[in-house]
């Protein structure tokens, strides 16, 4: 495996995981993030943590953590410039407990038994300014088969699924309580390509899917 192949593979993770454990001044308390246009990570904060020096965020926890991010918080307000990028992480999660807010720059990261530089690790979203309409569109015609794609490739039967997220390596699904993660392959590079990619996975037959290493 190449090493971009090494990296496409830690983004999808990050991606696919937006709860976990965060580290700080020897404190492990749970949170829940969400993944900006430019890349960097979004979260409703303590205090605390932006008053700490050495923040680990574990993924999808601590106890059974498969990534590390060393991460550096900075306080953002939910007003003004940074209002999207709370609401964004309100439509995914709905109404936080804290209500500081931070956008978390990754430093670093461990994740396969490989270390990362941040910087790659945080890819701007190309699909950026076409995911309103991508969701838009999918939310108002294509929800039956955005519900037969959670089942056939999660495993999730939601009542009520809704498209909150889309980026070229897949699409983030919101249920009643839950954000289900839709891989895509190959990435998408369009809205159009967003699509088909929507009815490809809801059209997957059972041998398909993609196989479960732990099952083998």
């Amino acid at each position: 495996m190449s090493e971009q192949e090494h990296l496409t593979d830690a983004q999808a993770y990050l991606r696919a995981n937006l709860s976990g454990t965060i580290g700080f001044d020897g404190e492990f308390v749970p949170i829940k993030i969400v993944i900006a246009p430019d890349g960097t990570l979004v979260a409703p904060v303590m205090v605390a943590m932006l008053r700490s020096f050495d923040v680990v965020l574990f993924l999808p926890a601590e106890d059974d953590a498969a990534m590390q991010l060393q991460v550096t918080l900075e306080e953002i307000h939910d007003r003004g410039d940074h209002a999207a990028l709370c609401d964004r992480w309100r439509i995914y999660h709905g109404e936080p407990e804290d209500v500081r807010w931070a956008r978390l720059s990754i430093d670093a990261a461990k994740f396969d038994g490989r270390m990362y530089d941040g910087v790659p690790l945080m890819e701007p979203n190309r699909l950026a300014e076409a995911e309103p309409r991508i969701c838009k569109h999918i939310n108002s015609g294509m929800r039956d088969l955005l519900q037969k794609a959670c089942k056939l490739v999660a495993g999730m039967e939601l009542e009520d699924p809704r498209l909150v997220g889309v980026d070229p390596l897949g699409f983030d699904v919101r249920g009643r309580y839950e954000v289900v993660r839709l891989e895509a392959d190959p990435p998408i590079v369009d809205e159009h390509d967003a699509f088909a990619s929507i009815e490809e996975l809801a059209g997957m037959t059972e041998s398909e899917l993609p196989t479960d290493p732990s099952a083998e």
